[in-house]
């Protein structure tokens, strides 16, 4: 579910007054309340009136004079200072989007990793049971495939095999990707059928 963009206080005093200048309830001359008329009507502090006039006066939408009040000075400033909330409303909540994606993704990334762990352990323990045998193979120096990417070789429209793992000296690389590269001493494991592991075996080592 998306989550709503919480605006400071003092922001929504100030778009609440920009827009009853929009709608014409304030016209431009016209002064509003003073500060402690406008807290008690927005059951705010006195402070968080002054923050939401200065941002007014700051986008030239009023006037503040010492003894003369808060005088309405722009009716189009107004829409620019709306329409510039609205863009920074629509970036906070696609930075809020793209950070529920990542957490999203590194949630899954970890499930995906803790059963490809469970199914390596699981394999390994129960392989005569399991129709979906891990296959270890080791890459030598002068093989065709050293040096180049999983999604180079085509390993899968090659071998019908989904590698799942690759133990680098050691550390285990989990579920690779497409772009994993092949090294020397690499071993390979892979689950598939029968079927996958002799053409497994024959992409490796040309086997006849």
């Amino acid at each position: 579910m998306a989550e709503s963009i919480v605006k400071p206080v003092y922001q929504k005093i100030a778009i609440d007054i920009a827009n009853r200048i929009l709608n014409g309830d304030i016209t431009v001359g016209g002064k509003l309340y003073g500060r402690s008329v406008l807290a008690s009507k927005y059951n705010v502090s006195p402070e968080t009136i002054r923050r939401a006039i200065a941002i007014l006066s700051d986008m030239g939408i009023v006037d503040v004079v010492k003894g003369s009040g808060i005088t309405i000075k722009s009716v189009d400033n107004c829409l620019k200072f709306i329409d510039k909330y609205k863009e920074i409303d629509s970036m906070q909540s696609l930075k809020k989007e793209v950070e529920n994606l990542i957490h999203k993704k590194d949630e899954y990334e970890k499930k995906i990793n803790s059963v490809i762990n469970e199914l390596v352990d699981y394999s390994s323990r129960f392989s005569k049971s399991n129709p979906f045998t891990p296959f270890e193979f080791e890459i030598y120096d002068g093989m065709e495939i050293v040096g180049r990417s999983i999604s180079e070789t085509k390993f899968w429209q090659n071998t019908g095999a989904t590698i799942v793992a690759i133990r680098r000296c050691e550390k285990l690389i989990l579920s690779p990707g497409p772009y994993a590269t092949f090294e020397s001493k690499d071993t390979i494991i892979a689950i598939g059928d029968e079927t996958s592991y002799y053409r497994l075996r024959k992409f490796l080592y040309k086997d006849e």
